[in-house]
C-alpha cells in the first residue's frame, strides 16, 4: 500500500543548527564552528548580512571549488546525535561528512531494529561515512557498509569508533556487483539502506547511471531480503527524481510482501525563521506486521 507523502524535519539537533540561507549560500553551525556552503535551491535573497562564520565555501566557475577560512580549524572536530558521534572535517568538495536532515531517518530506523525483538542483518549501500550505519549497529543490528569509496569506509569505521561500536562489515565495492555476489552465496538481509548517486564509478571503474541501473540494483535487493524483511529505506539528492517516483520503485517491489509504502522530503528547519529548506527525498517500505 502506498501512504500520502511524509515530510521530515530535522529538529531533534542539539550540535547542529542551520542559521540562514539565501543568494544560493547557507550558515551553518557544526558544534561550535560555523560554515557557510553553496546549496542550489536557496534562490531567495539574503534577508540580511551574514553573522559570524570560520569559514565559506567558495564554487569555482569551472567547477569544484575551495574553502577560505577566516581562522585556523582543526583538521576535524566532533558532534554528537542521539549518543552517536560523528567526525566533522571540511572536505574539498563542500561536503563535511554529515548530513544533518537524515536524522529523522537514523531515529526512525533505530527505533524499528529495537522494536523487533529479534537479530536484524542490515546491509547499507553506497554508505558514505556512514551516519546510518553507526546508528543501525547502535541499535543492535548486524551491518555491513559497502561504498565504493575506500575513504569514505574508513571514515564509517572512525566513526563506529568513536561511537564506542565494533563488529560492523565494511566493503570497498561496487555495490550492485556486490549484491550479485552475496545473492550467489545465499546471503540475506532483513533490512537494507542505499543512497544512490545520479553518477558514480565503482572500485574498479564501473561507470552508474541512475536511470539505467537503479531498478537492476532494486530487483537484485530483493532477491538478497530475508524471508522476513523489516524494512528498505532509500534516499535520493538527484534533481528531477520525485518522492512520487521513488515511492512508487518501492512499491512495485515490494508489492508480493505487502506492507506500507511511503515517502517525501527531508529538510532543515531555518534557525532564523524563514522557513524550511528542502535537502532531498526518501522512500520507505516497511513490514505491516512489525
Amino acid at each position: 500500500m502506498i501512504a500520502s507523502p511524509a515530510n521530515l524535519l530535522a529538529t531533534a539537533w542539539k550540535d547542529y543548527e542551520l542559521l540562514q540561507c539565501g543568494n544560493g549560500l547557507k550558515r551553518e553551525r557544526w558544534g561550535d564552528i560555523r560554515l557557510i556552503r553553496p546549496d542550489p535551491q536557496i534562490i531567495w535573497p539574503l534577508d540580511k548580512p551574514w553573522g559570524d562564520y570560520d569559514a565559506i565555501y567558495h564554487r569555482s566557475d569551472s567547477g569544484g571549488g575551495q574553502w577560505e577560512f577566516k581562522r585556523q580549524l582543526p583538521e576535524h572536530w566532533l558532534i554528537g546525535f542521539a549518543g552517536l558521534r560523528f567526525k566533522i572535517r571540511p572536505t574539498n568538495f563542500k561536503h563535511t561528512g554529515l548530513f544533518p536532515e537524515q536524522a529523522p531517518n537514523w531515529t526512525w530506523l533505530m527505533e524499528k531494529i529495537r522494536s523487533t525483538g529479534r537479530p536484524i542483518k542490515l546491509l547499507n549501500l553506497f554508505g558514505y561515512t556512514g551516519a546510518a550505519s553507526v546508528a543501525a549497529a547502535a541499535a543492535g543490528a548486524s551491518v555491513c557498509h559497502v561504498d565504493s569509496a575506500k575513504g569514505m569506509v574508513q571514515w564509517c569505521g572512525e566513526n563506529a569508533k568513536l561511537s564506542g561500536l565494533a563488529g560492523l562489515r565494511y566493503i570497498v565495492d561496487d555495490c550492485g556487483k556486490f549484491v550479485q555476489r552475496e545473492a550467489r552465496r545465499g546471503q540475506k538481509y532483513d533490512a537494507i539502506i542505499m543512497d544512490p548517486p545520479s553518477f558514480g564509478r565503482g572500485a574498479e571503474g564501473q561507470v552508474w547511471k541512475l536511470e539505467r541501473d537503479f531498478w537492476p540494483l532494486l530487483e537484485s535487493c530483493r532477491t538478497i531480503l530475508s524471508g522476513q524483511p523489516l524494512f528498505l529505506l532509500v534516499n535520493s539528492y538527484t534533481t528531477g527524481f520525485s518522492p512520487t517516483i521513488l515511492t512508487g520503485l518501492l512499491a512495485r517491489l515490494m508489492k508480493p510482501a505487502g506492507g506500507n509504502c511511503y515517502g517525501g522530503e527531508l529538510a532543515l528547519p531555518i534557525t532564523d525563521g524563514s522557513g524550511v529548506l528542502p535537502c532531498g527525498i526518501y522512500a520507505r517500505w516497511e513490514d505491516g506486521r512489525d
